[in-house]
């Protein structure tokens, strides 16, 4: 089947942010719009109906991300890899559509700026690149570019336009603060320093008050610089006590004068910003996690504050207290898992927390987190009252999926970890994998509730992946990245069969006739299998580029789904061994994929923390 011949994937809902990005969350001034960036994409969600729109065309990680002042422009940069060049993306908002495609930078695109009657797009190159450039709107050329700091100065971090002059600029960073000019007849930007005295800060957020006549720094140090625009010269700075821990990471400017503060301690504060001494209007309030972002809702009486821990908090200016509008992993996604029959519910783990999704809504319904551990794998027992687990300090732990409860713990179950699970029809038993390659069965009793050591079988020399059992509990099989895959007599704990291949196994299936087993690994292979005999039926090309991490086989077994480190989905025939659809959207690697029961969604995670739901294409 020719490339022409794939269907592309409809992408539903995603969950996840990019808490990372410094100024990543925007309000956009029509006031009904969040964007914000999520691995290579640029999300758009509508504040009234929690609708999402999609701008895909990076080709690695959003970096930074800024909007005109009157809305009509998005730009976003990028990161990529040590000696390419990094593209800069000037979205038409409306269309919703690529304008420009702007590359000169080299690895990463560190911050931009429109100017305020959006004739000019300034944007600043990272550590590797140094360079300041400014970009004419109406031909998408270059104008000028300069070399953002004095050699002798660290990096800078953030660019900001006057909010009254076409060419007049700021740059900021480690030890470089500079007002630029733009000199269009000759095609030059003049920086003037600022002089900071004795002061030596390094400033990661710059904002500029109404009239010109001041802007404010927020420092690595906790405190702020508040800077004469004419005389650039340092007006104030402070608090001299009580300084912003972890330093500050985004300033605001409100109406009336007063500073809106994020800082790297997860405060957010109010201060009054037009007296000599900085003194707080409203007792500071604490949110989970480094703030990285602070967004203005118009003039209105909100605000929204981003977190590295890839949640969104919404604030009311008349009480000052935080709620919480958006919940993502900020790890990597490790491992899905549906409720047996039910696709309105589905777990994911990611670090040292399981979380349960409402599937579409995309809202977070349940949280269990063990502290400073790592939860490898999860599966629902088939009668849906307890969620397995497994984790890296070796145990197994359950959990009750409408409450989080804990219901029981298996100590020791491994003593490299346990990193694949898989539990029998019949909910008596629990099979389980470790990081020494051992294969364990527990036998679970509910009354009285007992979890007991059944066997254990001591083939494999390296990690388990992935485990699946049988329809009628009698076998399973286990993948390793020892490059063996074996099928196991759960009756009399021997080994059935094994198959070997030059490879990583990271994932298996059993075909829902039982005769079949498919599996996939660092080799890009999809091979299928005879269960019996052990023998190769078929093996097809998975993928391009990269292993295939997560596979899935639908209940009549007529289409498998894949998704690994080329960052796609792919739906296959499974007779055919042909691609039918392709899903692109992720931007880290994909870790598993899942359909779900009723074959309506597909889900797929990957190592950015981005869940994606999509929609499964309908055949006839």
């Amino acid at each position: 089947m020719g490339s022409d011949d794939v269907n592309k994937l409809e992408l539903l809902s995603t969950i996840g942010f990019n808490g990372d990005v410094n100024g990543g969350l925007i309000i956009h001034p029509d006031r009904e719009h969040m964007v914000y960036p999520l691995g290579c994409t640029v999300i758009v969600r509508n504040l009234n109906t929690n609708t999402q729109e999609f701008l895909t065309g990076h080709t690695n990680n959003v970096s930074c991300l800024t909007v005109s002042k009157s809305g009509k422009y998005l730009a976003s940069g990028q990161v990529t890899h040590m000696g390419f060049k990094a593209d800069i993306i000037v979205w038409d908002y409306k269309a919703r559509s690529l304008l420009y495609r702007l590359t000169l930078h080299k690895v990463k695109v560190e911050a931009l700026a429109f100017s305020p009657n959006e004739l000019y797009l300034v944007s600043l190159g990272g550590q590797d690149d140094g360079s300041v450039v400014a970009w004419n709107l109406k031909t998408a050329q270059a104008v000028c570019g300069s070399p953002a700091a004095v050699q002798s100065a660290g990096t800078t971090f953030t660019v900001k336009y006057a909010n009254n002059s076409d060419d007049v600029f700021i740059t900021a960073g480690d030890g470089t603060l500079r007002v630029w000019e733009l000199d269009l007849q000759n095609r030059k930007i003049r920086p003037t320093e600022c002089n900071m005295g004795q002061l030596k800060r390094i400033v990661k957020c710059v904002e500029v008050d109404d009239q010109d006549n001041f802007f404010y720094c927020g420092t690595t140090s906790g405190d702020i610089l508040k800077i004469n625009m004419k005389t650039k010269l340092v007006a104030n700075f402070g608090p001299t006590k009580g300084k912003f821990s972890q330093g500050i990471a985004d300033i605001r400017i409100l109406k009336n004068g007063d500073l809106l503060i994020g800082a790297g301690d997860g405060t957010v504060a109010l201060v009054k910003g037009t007296s000599a001494k900085y003194s707080l209007v409203k007792p500071p309030r604490k949110v989970s996690g480094s703030v990285t972002s602070v967004a203005l809702r118009g003039e209105g009486h909100q605000f929204f504050v981003g977190t590295k821990m890839s949640q969104i908090f919404r604030f009311n200016f008349t009480d000052f207290k935080e709620e919480l509008i958006m919940s993502a992993h900020y790890q990597p996604v490790l491992d899905i898992a549906f409720p047996s029959g039910c696709s309105a519910l589905y777990a994911t783990c990611s670090g040292n927390d399981i979380r349960v999704w409402h599937t579409q809504t995309s809202r977070e319904r349940l949280r269990i987190t063990v502290p400073n551990m790592i939860c490898h794998a999860i599966e629902f027992m088939e009668d849906g009252h307890s969620l397995i687990t497994a984790w890296n300090d070796g145990k197994i732990r359950a959990f009750l999926p409408e409450s989080g409860k804990l219901l029981y713990i298996i100590n020791n179950a491994h003593n490299s970890g346990v990193t694949a699970i898989a539990t029998t029809s019949d909910c008596q038993r629990i099979i389980s994998g470790g990081g020494e390659g051992q294969v364990r069965v527990w036998d679970i009793s509910t009354n009285p509730l007992t979890q007991k050591l059944k066997e254990a079988m001591k083939e494999h020399k390296s990690t388990v992946t992935c485990i699946k059992v049988m329809s009628d509990n009698k076998q399973c099989v286990t993948a390793s990245s020892d490059g063996t895959c074996i099928i196991w007599d759960l009756l009399k704990f021997t080994r059935f069969q094994m198959v070997l291949a030059n490879t990583l196994f990271q994932c298996v299936c059993y075909h829902p006739t039982n005769h079949q087993i498919i599996t996939s690994g660092t080799d890009r292979k999809v091979a299928y299998w005879d269960t019996f005999d052990g023998s190769q039926i078929r093996e097809v090309d998975g993928s391009m580029s990269g292993s295939i991490n997560g596979m899935d086989i639908s209940p009549d077994g007529k289409q498998l789904i894949t998704g690994g480190d080329d960052k796609l989905v792919k739906i296959w025939d499974y007779n055919c061994g042909t691609e039918t659809d392709i899903g692109e959207g992720h931007s880290g690697n994909i870790t598993r994929v899942k359909m779900c029961p009723n074959l309506q969604f597909a889900v797929s995670v990957s190592t950015d923390g981005a869940i994606l739901l999509w929609k499964y294409p309908c055949r006839e």
